[in-house]
């Protein structure tokens, strides 16, 4: 592993082209250009804030739901557009795959990275939510740049997943978005997680998403530190998770010439 990651750390230039180009790509020729990465959490907070806020009345703990939702919807939408460009991104460069040799990770892990650019503007507009609705920042906030890096962890080891499945099972690219629609009412995005019986938490917490998305409401918004059991059991999950999905990627990698 480690003279792998030596390898990857040599293609670093190439990383940084693609996300480059993935970036550019993405906007060009749009009137809106990169603020497509608001409107899109923008847009699902103000359905979300009238249906579950306005009609359903879903409790927030004592939150504004705009504030409640965004800050969920954010990194639920990095961890979403991340995997939904990484799964099919090796197929999209299949005539790179053949031809040319370097690290075949640099594919997925620049599709999240990319990802990440849309995620650092539309944070931008977070934090002109919590300017207007007056939430104190308080030492706490620390502990977004852990969480963010679980998150992350989980993201790249799922789109290595996702993305080797898919060279010899295009069914994946259907699966992954399928996937990720259910999982979203298994996180707590729409709701709060004190919402769901205390009986059945330790098995809400097998989806590592739910502990980062609680965590980041709580240092944001709460002031307070993060449930360190569910943070923690999410980066068990999201540690195991990315190592044992890198080395089935470097397997299957292979033969991703003779198969794409």
């Amino acid at each position: 592993m480690m003279r792998t990651l030596r390898e990857l750390w040599r293609y670093r230039e190439l990383l940084f082209s693609l996300v480059t180009r993935d970036v550019k790509v993405r906007y060009k020729q749009t009137v809106l250009g990169v603020a497509w990465s608001i409107i899109q959490p923008l847009s699902m907070m103000l359905v979300f804030t009238f249906v579950f806020s306005r009609v359903a009345k879903v409790p927030t703990d004592g939150l504004p739901y705009p504030v409640f939702s965004y800050c969920a919807l954010v990194p639920w939408t990095l961890f979403v557009s991340s995997l939904s460009f990484a799964t099919p991104s090796l197929a999209v460069n299949s005539d790179l795959v053949r031809k040319i040799y370097f690290p075949r990770e640099i594919f997925p892990m620049a599709a999240v990275c990319a990802c990440f650019v849309d995620f650092l503007v539309a944070s931008l507009l977070f934090v002109g939510m919590i300017a207007f609705y007056h939430i104190p920042v308080t030492a706490s906030v620390l502990w977004v740049a852990p969480l963010l890096a679980i998150q992350l962890l989980l993201t790249i080891g799922i789109a290595l997943l996702a993305s080797g499945s898919n060279v010899y099972f295009r069914d994946v690219k259907y699966i992954v978005p399928l996937g990720l629609q259910l999982l979203l009412f298994l996180t707590p995005v729409i709701y709060t997680s004190s919402a769901i019986p205390e009986a059945f938490r330790w098995l809400y917490q097998l989806n590592p998403m739910a502990g980062i998305i609680e965590g980041y409401r709580s240092v944001v918004l709460h002031g307070t530190a993060p449930d360190l059991q569910a943070v923690g059991m999410a980066a068990v999950i999201s540690i195991v998770l990315f190592f044992g999905s890198y080395a089935a990627f470097k397997r299957m990698e292979r033969s991703f010439a003779d198969v794409i």
